[in-house]
């Protein structure tokens, strides 16, 4: 498949605009503060599958789609996908619209730890002992945070945990960007579409149609969800997955300051120290993978 060429390059490049995507969603999200939660993501569902269609079409990979459909261990994976990705869009919006800004932050913190730790496991990759240090400096922040903030905790390990398992499950199937996600999206849909019918007949209404603003910012959100989704997909496929993940660390990075300067919210000292911990392991982690680089440059030029 045409995902299998995408150079180095292109990965890291399109890694990098996911996580900026991601990173400054929390703006966003301040649009649609006012729809329910499983509201929004029903919608987000419903807009970013007519987004991924018309990118079928565009790309002409209908006869990939159909392929995939009936492929029954693709579509066992993506099934399976499509709930981890459910599960995390519905905690990442319940977080941010409760004011949770630090626990959505810290999701993304973990999440990295824990996709180089399934990298491990499941794909045979492998850390040096300065990058095991790192994460083991990280599970120390962590550690100190569940210390301090156990009312918030479950929902960061709830994000970190979904989306990792998500990322492994996009790598091993076969399954292009567009295609997988529009799959996702379609198996999502019919919960989505029964989700919707209930809630406007249930006598509260939908807030889809009661101000053009956040209308439009709801009907956003499809392309929102799919664009960063896409590229990081193609991360996913071209990258080793330890490496995708330590890149994770840039968007609740984005996050975190936008908890800071934006959202207004209070840092306790368990939530700076974990913090604190983090960006240690951060900067443990990316000298050594610096330092590997420029010693495999180095050894070549000497031969």
């Amino acid at each position: 498949m045409a995902d299998a060429e995408t150079s180095r390059g292109k990965a890291l490049l399109s890694a990098m605009m996911s996580h900026l995507i991601w990173g400054t969603l929390p703006l966003y999200l301040l649009l649609v503060k006012e729809v329910p939660v499983l509201e929004f993501v029903a919608w987000r569902t419903v807009f970013a599958l007519l987004f991924c269609i018309a990118l079928l079409g565009r790309r002409q990979r209908f006869s990939e789609f159909r392929a995939c459909l009936a492929d029954p261990r693709t579509m066992r994976t993506l099934a399976l996908s499509s709930v981890m990705i459910a599960i995390n869009w519905i905690a990442y919006v319940w977080a941010i619209q409760a004011n949770h800004v630090y626990a959505a932050s810290l999701g993304y913190y973990i999440l990295p730890l824990n996709m180089m730790l399934l990298g491990l496991v499941f794909l045979g990759e492998s850390l040096s002992r300065l990058q095991w240090i790192a994460v083991g400096l990280a599970a120390l922040g962590v550690a100190t945070l569940a210390a301090g903030a156990l009312t918030t905790l479950w929902v960061s390990l709830l994000l970190a945990s979904s989306f990792a398992v998500y990322g492994l499950l996009r790598k091993k199937v076969n399954a292009g960007p567009v295609v997988g996600l529009t799959i996702e999206a379609l198996i999502l849909l019919p919960i989505a579409a029964v989700y919707l019918v209930w809630a406007e007949i249930s006598g509260e209404g939908l807030a889809f149609g009661r101000d053009a603003l956040e209308t439009f910012a709801i009907m956003l959100g499809g392309v929102l969800t799919a664009m960063p989704l896409l590229l990081f997909a193609t991360a996913a496929r071209a990258l080793p997955y330890t490496l995708v993940g330590f890149l994770q660390f840039a968007s609740p990075t984005i996050v975190f300051i936008l908890g800071l300067t934006v959202f207004g919210e209070d840092l306790n000292h368990a939530q700076l120290a974990c913090f604190i911990a983090i960006w240690a392991s951060v900067a443990l982690f990316s000298w050594d993978v610096w330092r590997k680089s420029r010693r495999a440059k180095v050894v070549p030029a000497a031969g």
